[in-house]
């Protein structure tokens, strides 16, 4: 037994958006050279080991990282031990824990072989990454004669939006690295997965027209706040989970305003990767719990709109890192196309309009160039003047953003000890 192996360490990872789901990360690559999906019929030493135990579904080894899917009913809390020992003995058992391979050939010598390891480095560079703050995960399945098979799963499994993301996103990624990818096909069962994003079964509603209590849901500076501590096991989190899915899209929500008939109320609806909930508040000011919507009358990205999306990510920057390069944030957000810098630069405007007329500090100031000078572009300063909210007389430009940025700093600061703050996207 080497001391290598023996003082190996492995640290698991909960996903943001399955709880089914958790990543086991080592220090050092499972089998150098190896990666690939796990199944229980499978004769790997790794295999035999983790699904000699009760509750395990599949796993999937990239490089140093073990992902893990159990049933529902198991425990994480007698699992992740028994895994992390289940990991290691296979590793001391052997060099090769997915397996020694057959015959004088090395896999890059099959074509599909050779194709599906570039695919999986290329998710895991450039995809993952981003798909990972919303919940998700994208893994190549298996490459059969140049068509690449993709499966989603979190928070990509059953969102509305997957569609796009693959097709406009993803499928566009990897044709341009790899021009010999045939045919690109998404294999995840979106409709009936054992954990999509959005409910889609038609069964009633465990709440029906519940009163919620006074001082639950409020107001502050025209954004709809609730208590952290009502909403969070309603969602099943807690309200730090539910804080920080908010932030990083593992939660979503809409707030919309009622018309016609419904003139005067106004409907909140919010989702995390298991439950929803939803309340409606009427012209007093009265509010109670609602049966929610079986299915999003519109598309997901009108419930986490990118101009959504920035606010959340600018807002949930760590302590220390009080601004972020417009291509940092970018990437941040899952764009990589060429003119996505635009797009987040157009997002930051709304931004800026939204908090010009809600009398808010500008969060877009979060937001710099590269260079020396690590100021917003001139169109934020542009703007911030046609909005009335530019430098003073006599105010340099570094001024009024070290100024703006301070106020955007306590404006979070303070949100952070009242409830959470909902979308404001209306219908």
């Amino acid at each position: 037994m080497s001391e290598t192996t023996t003082r190996r360490r492995i640290r698991a990872q909960a996903s943001a958006g399955d709880p089914n789901a958790m990543a086991f990360i080592l220090d050092a690559p499972v089998h150098p050279g190896r990666s690939g999906r796990l199944e229980p019929t499978d004769a790997a030493p790794l295999a035999r080991a983790l699904f000699a135990l009760e509750g395990l579904l599949r796993a999937e080894v990239r490089d140093e990282t073990i992902w893990i899917r159990k049933t529902a009913d198991a425990d994480w809390a007698a699992l992740k031990p028994a895994i992390a020992a289940a990991v290691r003995n296979a590793l001391n058992e052997t060099p090769y824990p997915l397996g020694q391979d057959e015959g004088t050939g090395t896999p890059d010598d099959d074509p599909d072989t050779a194709l599906l390891r570039e695919v999986e480095a290329l998710l895991d560079r450039q995809v993952n990454p981003a798909v990972a703050a919303h919940g998700g995960h994208i893994s190549a399945d298996r490459v059969e004669g140049g068509t690449v098979y993709l499966r989603m799963s979190g928070g990509c499994q059953g969102c509305a939006a997957s569609s796009a993301t693959l097709r406009q996103g993803v499928e566009r990624m990897l044709r341009a690295a790899l021009p010999q990818i045939g045919e690109i096909v998404d294999v995840t069962d979106h409709a009936a997965g054992s954990s999509p994003f959005y409910s889609r079964d038609d069964g009633s509603s465990p709440v029906l027209n519940r009163p919620i209590p006074a001082g639950v849901i409020g107001c502050d500076n025209g954004q709809v706040t609730v208590d952290p501590d009502y909403l969070a096991p309603r969602l099943g989190l807690t309200p730090e989970t539910l804080r920080e899915g908010l932030r990083s899209g593992a939660v979503v929500g809409v707030t919309e305003t009622g018309q016609d008939a419904d003139a005067g109320k106004t409907r909140i609806v919010l989702r995390s990767g298991s439950r929803a909930w939803a309340a409606e508040i009427d012209a007093t000011g009265a509010a109670r719990e609602i049966p929610p919507p079986r299915v999003i009358e519109a598309a997901a990205d009108k419930e986490q709109s990118l101009p959504q999306r920035v606010r959340a990510y600018l807002e949930a920057l760590p302590p220390g890192e009080t601004t972020i390069t417009y291509g940092a944030l970018a990437r941040a957000l899952g764009l990589w196309m060429p003119g996505s810098v635009g797009k987040v630069t157009a997002a930051l405007e709304t931004t800026m309009r939204e908090d010009a007329a809600a009398g808010r500090p500008f969060l877009a100031a979060r937001a710099v160039s590269r260079g020396r000078t690590m100021l917003p572009g001139k169109g934020f300063f542009d703007l911030a003047r046609a909005l009335d909210r530019g430098p003073k007389e006599g105010e340099a430009a570094r001024d009024f953003h070290a100024r703006e940025l301070n106020l955007a700093e306590n404006a979070i600061g303070r949100a952070e000890t009242k409830g959470v703050a909902l979308p404001g996207q209306h219908a």
